[in-house]
């Protein structure tokens, strides 16, 4: 809702650089996106590597990464852009590797397989795969501070049944300091895609990382927690960190105790002692009259949320980027996110507003004002947004999940049901349109069937039930 052929045909081979428009504030940050799709080999093309590469570059080209992204890379394809990662890397540079394909370990090493390996046998994984313990070392030795590697390679393949009798998953990797790895499932298993254009995986991986104030380390524990808990623990993915310096995907976020997923309510003031009972004999009070604050207005109460708000360091670093240019389209859709976030939907979508008057393609963006359109009431103009996004991205499951919402608080259950089916249809394990489809069939008369999708979703997320309460839904 928020704030993703079997014949031996010629294959399409692309590797698109792409530069964020503002450089990142806490150093070169550069990343290496690899979404491998079609493997002669296969059966069938996978679905989800490409649009999974594509998504994951985005959200790092927003938060300052120098992306270049490859999608379906033969060996020589993977060794150029592994060799361009290289030279880019600077002393005390981040380094990111993002790979979505198939892995085979191979000797206790992991190894990311290009879309023309010819495996046979063990051997041939060690010569014609990429090694992650080679890659990273490398990466270490140009001088690189922080090292990220985020794999989802744990898939059956059509190699190892050539050379042994079962799926040996992904190996742990003997890394340098300063690294973190995290691979979609545990080591040495393996799971199936499930059906979707897009991974359980990566779905909670960009979820977490749109989260403002959180260090690395703590986006990928909640983004394992997530995996683990929408799969009911069939998929548990796998992290490795020796991580030696605070570091964030969003650049200049604060961090926070890892304990900490949000915010506590100040606790409330105590209640003044009861007044002693008046004498029976003593005249009643006169009836006391509330004088009511005069009514707050909106441009007022905006102004005070962003004076509230402007100290926070994840907002405070993305003003003064605009400060220093104003039409710098990612901050303006960054700070809209953090300010949704933080319940201040006026102000984010102001952000979106803009983020769309520079980029009037930007599909998250009308995406995001729809949710947060749809949060605060403006139902009409969140479905317009909505449609938007739609058009331009017909099968966009946030999009069809937002829709959902809005035509859910807008009372059209029948459409509710429809775009919630979609979403699900896409990602069956997407909690919001589960409890969403439960709600609206359960106002259509579907009791029993409703019932079963709430239970079902508040299993997944037993938090569900507030998030739509604080948008409104009950």
């Amino acid at each position: 809702m928020r704030i993703r052929l079997a014949l031996l045909v010629t294959l399409i081979v692309s590797v698109t650089p792409m530069v964020p428009s503002g450089a990142a504030d806490r150093g070169d940050r550069f990343a290496l996106v690899i979404g491998n799709s079609k493997y002669p080999d296969a059966e069938a093309p996978l679905k989800e590597p490409v649009n999974d590469a594509r998504d994951v570059a985005d959200e790092l080209k927003r938060n300052g990464f120098n992306v270049e992204v490859g999608e379906n890379l033969t060996g020589d394809a993977m060794r150029r852009a592994f060799d361009r990662l290289y030279g880019r890397i600077k002393p005390g540079s981040v380094a990111l590797i993002f790979f979505s394909g198939f892995g085979v370990q191979s000797s206790r090493q992991s190894y990311m397989i290009p879309i023309d390996a010819q495996i046979w046998t063990e051997a041939d994984v060690r010569r014609d795969g990429f090694s992650l313990e080679t890659v990273l070392g490398e990466v270490n030795g140009r001088g690189a501070g922080v090292k990220i590697a985020l794999i989802d390679a744990s898939r059956r393949n059509p190699f190892e049944r050539r050379f042994r009798s079962f799926s040996a998953g992904l190996a742990p990797v003997i890394a340098p300091n300063g690294t973190l790895v995290m691979y979609s499932a545990a080591l040495s298993s393996v799971i199936s895609d499930n059906g979707s254009d897009h991974s359980l995986f990566v779905q909670e991986l960009l979820k977490e990382i749109r989260v403002p104030d959180l260090m690395a380390e703590e986006t990928l524990n909640r983004t394992r927690v997530g995996v683990t808990r929408a799969s009911r623990s069939e998929q548990v993915p796998w992290i490795s960190s020796s991580l030696a310096e605070d570091f964030s995907f969003i650049p200049g976020a604060s961090g926070r105790p890892s304990t900490a997923v949000a915010a506590l309510p100040a606790p409330p003031a105590p209640e003044p002692p009861p007044l002693p009972p008046l004498p029976r004999n003593d005249p009643l009070p006169p009836p006391k009259v509330e004088v009511q604050p005069p009514a707050i207005k909106p441009a007022e109460k905006n102004e005070s949320q962003a004076i509230a708000l402007a100290d926070d360091p994840t907002i405070k670093s993305l003003t003064a980027r605009l400060a220093d240019n104003p039409d710098d389209q990612n901050a303006l859709y960054r700070r809209g996110q953090v300010y949704a976030s933080k319940g201040a939907y006026a102000l984010a979508i102001k952000d979106f507003d803009g983020s769309i008057r520079l980029n009037p393609k930007d599909v998250e963006a009308f995406n995001n004002r729809c949710w947060a359109r749809t949060v605060i009431g403006d139902l009409q103009a969140a479905l317009k947004d909505c449609n938007e996004a739609l058009r331009m991205r017909p099968n966009f499951v946030d999009a069809l999940d937002s829709r959902g919402l809005v035509n859910l608080k807008s009372g059209m259950t029948k459409n509710a049901i429809a775009d919630f089916d979609a979403a699900l249809k896409i990602n069956p394990r997407l909690t919001s349109s589960l409890y969403g489809r439960g709600l609206a069939k359960k106002r259509s008369g579907e009791i029993a069937a409703g019932d079963l999708d709430i239970a079902n979703a508040k299993a997944m997320d037993p938090n569900i039930v507030k998030e739509f309460a604080d948008f409104g839904v009950n």
